[in-house]
């Protein structure tokens, strides 16, 4: 199934898009699927993220599952240049918990850096927010047309920051050759699809 031990999903974007909403709707999902879960949060030099992730996923995903690594330089260095820190982080977790199906590795970058080192990555989501602005799609840039699945989120936004997504949807349709959910994380919206495109690209269950 994969080139190492447990399968691997990147989940990029930039700050305020909408990663941990997404990470917090899907991984409890994932659980009930009957699937090990960990999860990777990459910071520059604090453990706030995993720490927030935590507190979300207390009760669902065992604590030394969720980690946060530090890159110290900018987070995409660890998922794109050296991808080793989270390597070995990957490593860790298999060596107390080896029956893992899944990890999944979140980091914040716009849409020319944060891109996973295939090593590191078996599947790849880039995630937006509507709120950035609807030309984020024909701008193109490889977060947003080489990803795996481009996740546009916040759809509830749109009509107060004046995003046409029907905008949205045709750009992405033009710059890309995979496929795009919308989501609005609050109302549970588009999350269901978000799980089956990561079944059918890369858990094969």
């Amino acid at each position: 199934m994969t080139h190492r031990d447990v399968a691997t999903v990147g989940v990029g974007g930039p700050v305020g898009s909408g990663k941990t909403s997404l990470l917090t709707e899907i991984v409890p999902q994932l659980r009930e699927d009957g699937l090990d879960v960990g999860v990777i949060a990459n910071d520059i030099l604090t453990q706030e993220d995993a720490e927030r992730l935590r507190e979300r996923f207390a009760g669902v995903v065992p604590e030394d599952l969720v980690a946060g690594v530090e890159t110290g330089a900018c987070p995409h260095t660890g998922i794109r240049e050296d991808p080793s820190m989270n390597l070995q982080q990957i490593n860790t977790f298999l060596a107390s918990h080896p029956e893992l199906d899944l990890v999944l590795i979140e980091s914040g970058g716009d849409n020319l850096a944060a891109t996973f080192n295939p090593e590191l990555a078996d599947y790849s989501l880039y995630v937006i927010s509507v709120a950035e602005g609807d030309d984020i799609p024909r701008k193109r840039g490889p977060g947003v047309v080489d990803c795996d699945l481009l996740v546009m989120n916040k759809t509830d936004l749109a009509p107060h920051v004046g995003a046409d997504i029907d905008v949205m949807e045709r750009d992405a349709r033009e710059v890309r050759d995979g496929p795009f959910v919308l989501t609005d994380c609050k109302a549970k919206e588009g999350i269901d699809e978000v799980l089956r495109h990561l079944h059918e690209g890369v858990l094969f269950v």
